[in-house]
């Protein structure tokens, strides 16, 4: 069975917050840390039509947190 994975890197004013609000939402599939001004998010799956749902899902959240992280420092 082919195996998918891969690592989102993001930079972010506020990591941890973003890291912090993200993480809740990940699956089973999925591992986020954050250090210093970096959001780490890898992604595994076997199925490409799932990573990528997985994938698009979790760029929404990230946008998401981005904004909620934003408006909150403010």
């Amino acid at each position: 069975m082919t195996r998918i994975e891969g690592v989102i890197r993001t930079v972010h004013k506020n990591a941890a917050c973003v890291g912090g609000a993200i993480r809740p939402d990940n699956l089973a599939s999925m591992v986020t840390t954050w250090e210093d001004d970096r959001v780490a998010t890898a992604v595994e799956g076997h199925r490409l039509r799932s990573v990528i749902a997985s994938v698009d899902d979790y760029l929404m959240n990230l946008s998401i947190a981005e904004d909620l992280c934003t408006y909150a420092s403010d």
